[in-house]
């Protein structure tokens, strides 16, 4: 139940992390849908007001349906609509059926963009861990987009379910995936991948399974490959990691930053607006938590 709690406290942050990172969708649609999409995009993106989205976003998810009707065997498209559905669903959802169709719709999706890329890959899922294993070790790096938005959702899926204990078994898949994901391309989404590998290396204390040290090698590769566009690393790094080794003083340093940080970041300023909000609660309850 104490992962439970912290996976469903930080999955959040990843949603939001796979849901501002739409570049590139503009590229495989019709000139004028291609336009309306990149200034909506960008719009998202640059915007800092968390409620605005969350009222907008219903609007974005139809007219992503609406194009995948039109084009049902797009799996860029494919898997921008999973990562927007899983993003909506553990954000703004809170009704626990409303939460799981959407979950369901979003994994879907993403497992549809992947066979389309890869045969192999159809109902991947449903297939056993040894033979999944060995279909991700095939995976190339033209497949990082899809199977990124398949760890994702998966990942959206596990929380929708996370009353089901078969549900929370599925982990160590998106583990898997992610790992590859930083095998072929590290600096995908900036180093996203590694703010998963992170989290899980240290969701459970080193007397329970967990890795801290080998949490810390994650964040550190995330602080590099952000480049400190992307505050929420940082927010991450001091709470799973320096808060579990009572670092006090890393914690701190790393939230402070964040707190003094520029926000105002393209392609980031939502994002990091969420995270100076984090930062500042975590500050706020350092004296406690210490």
């Amino acid at each position: 139940m104490i992962l439970l709690r912290i996976l469903k406290h930080n999955f959040f942050v990843f949603c939001i992390i796979g849901l501002f990172f739409l570049s590139g969708c503009s590229l495989i649609m019709s000139s004028a849908t291609s336009d309306m999409m990149e200034h909506l995009s960008s719009t998202i993106l640059n915007n800092d007001d968390l409620t605005l989205v969350k009222t907008g976003a219903p609007a974005y998810l139809l007219m992503i349906d609406s194009l995948i009707s039109k084009d049902p065997e797009n799996e860029n498209l494919l898997s921008t609509a999973s990562m927007l559905y899983t993003a909506y669903a553990d954000l703004f959802v809170r009704d626990v059926n409303r939460s799981r169709k959407m979950a369901d719709k979003a994994l879907n999706y993403a497992n549809q963009a992947i066979c389309l890329e890869n045969k192999n890959a159809c109902k991947l899922k449903s297939k056993p861990f040894e033979e999944f294993e060995k279909i991700i070790s095939t995976m190339k790096k033209e497949h990082v987009p899809t199977l990124f938005a398949l760890g994702n959702a998966w990942a959206g899926w596990i929380m929708a379910n996370r009353n089901d204990f078969n549900a929370i078994a599925d982990m160590s898949s998106i583990e898997l995936i992610m790992q590859r994901v930083t095998e072929l391309d590290e600096t995908y989404k900036d180093g996203a991948a590694y703010l998963y590998l992170g989290t899980l290396a240290t969701l459970l204390p080193p007397a329970l399974g967990g890795k801290p040290e080998l949490g810390k090698q994650y964040f550190e590769k995330a602080v590099k490959l952000s480049m400190g566009k992307n505050l929420m690393v940082k927010v991450l790094y001091a709470k799973m990691y320096a808060r579990m080794i009572f670092d006090r003083k890393l914690h701190d340093q790393l939230l402070n930053e964040v707190i003094a940080a520029d926000p105002y970041v393209p392609g980031y300023t939502l994002v990091n607006t969420w995270a100076q909000i984090q930062a500042g609660e975590l500050i706020e309850s350092s004296d406690d938590y210490f």
